[in-house]
């Protein structure tokens, strides 16, 4: 019986795909992964540091207690908008965040010239408790590295082109892991030395964690860059849902409610809803902008809102998060999914694991290149 072997010319097809496969595995991960390596370990560390974070800087977080015989009066949100422009102008833009539980204090996400950050206020007497600028502190300055490496909207696109490359990284690695023989092994040899060891946990950490770490990249990705929400949008063929812009003629009108009033009639669009934050743009001809936190919103900021007259207090358009355009409504989803409050602490344990996945690739990989060349 004569025994059949695979031709010459197939055999060297083979060999020359794997290392064009190795190439591209290989300059890919040493020109962008470093980077895909650090923004995974620091979303790690943003899970465990937020809210150490709260816990070490009460001054900002927990509103100081009242003391005395009389009860303090609750302060108005119309004295603490006057009290923000008189301090930052009419051209910064401002985020007002309410207290969610008990005990919070009062944030003003302030966005402007000269100076971005927020501002932590008592919901009680409306003094300030303190202030952070927007890259001051550990965790501002991880998370403005982690979410645009510090380069704001240009930022957002390289990562979210860097988030196209690990989809060529994962391909790629799992062609050059991918076994002759199942079930593959999956043991990673610590006892033949440190780079047969390094080699092992690259490859085998990158077929195992690399599904669940494309959805924190992807996911990130989703969220740093606004045109791929815009794209899915354009591609279920739906027409992008946008806030209402207010005319000269509208704009002319006297000013006739407190911005209490205001937000009391927005608010009654959904009364039994929570409202999460009162946005007060900078720019006359753009309406107040109210977002609440609807029972059935997976968000955990909400994403529905009510736009109102900033003059007149009329509310000029209402949209429920599940009313969206499919780009904007999958935030609902992608957000929690990214940060890990989805799934409760299972999916954030995960979602740590991925972070620190990354990291180890990142790491892995350049060491073992390192080692190769000497």
């Amino acid at each position: 019986m004569l025994t059949s072997f695979p031709s010459q010319p197939t055999t060297t097809r083979v060999v020359n795909m794997r290392r064009i496969w190795v190439k591209v595995h290989r300059w890919l991960a040493l020109s962008v992964g470093w980077i895909l390596a650090v923004v995974g370990v620091l979303g790690a560390i943003l899970i465990l540091a937020q809210p150490l974070d709260k816990w070490a800087h009460p001054e900002f977080f927990k509103a100081d207690a009242i003391t005395g015989s009389a009860v303090a009066p609750t302060v108005t949100l119309e004295a603490i908008r006057k009290q923000l422009i008189t301090e930052f102008g009419t051209k910064s833009n401002f985020t007002l965040r309410p207290p969610r539980v008990a005990g919070d204090t009062y944030w003003v996400i302030v966005r402007g010239e000269p100076w971005s950050g927020t501002v932590y206020l008592n919901p009680v007497t409306g003094h300030e408790q303190g202030r952070r600028g927007e890259y001051d502190g550990f965790v501002n300055f991880a998370f403005k590295l982690h979410s645009a490496l510090l380069l704001k909207d240009t930022g957002k696109a390289i990562l979210a082109w860097i988030a196209l490359a690990y989809l060529v990284l994962l391909i790629s690695g799992l062609v050059l892991w991918w076994p002759k023989r199942w079930p593959p092994s999956l043991k990673i040899e610590l006892g033949k030395g440190l780079l047969r060891g390094l080699f092992d946990m690259h490859r085998i950490g990158g077929a195992v964690l690399g599904l669940l770490i494309a959805v924190s990249v992807a996911t990130g990705a989703y969220m740093a860059w606004r045109p791929l929400g815009q794209f899915v949008t354009t591609l279920s063929g739906s027409a992008a849902v946008k806030p209402p812009v207010l005319s000269k003629e509208e704009l002319a009108q006297p000013a006739t409610v407190t911005l209490d009033q205001l937000v009391a009639r927005g608010h009654a669009v959904f009364p039994t809803d929570p409202v999460t934050y009162v946005q007060l743009p900078a720019k006359a001809n753009q309406p107040i902008r109210l977002r609440l936190l609807l029972a059935d919103d997976p968000h955990p900021n909400g994403l529905t809102s009510v736009y109102m007259h900033p003059k007149t207090g009329e509310v000029l358009a209402a949209y429920r998060w599940d009313q969206l355009d499919p780009g904007a409504r999958a935030f609902s989803f992608v957000y929690p999914l990214h940060t890990g409050e989805l799934g409760g602490i299972t999916l954030e344990a995960l979602t740590f694991l991925s972070g620190l996945g990354l990291g180890m690739l990142g790491v892995t990989g350049i060491w073992l290149w390192w080692r190769r060349r000497r």
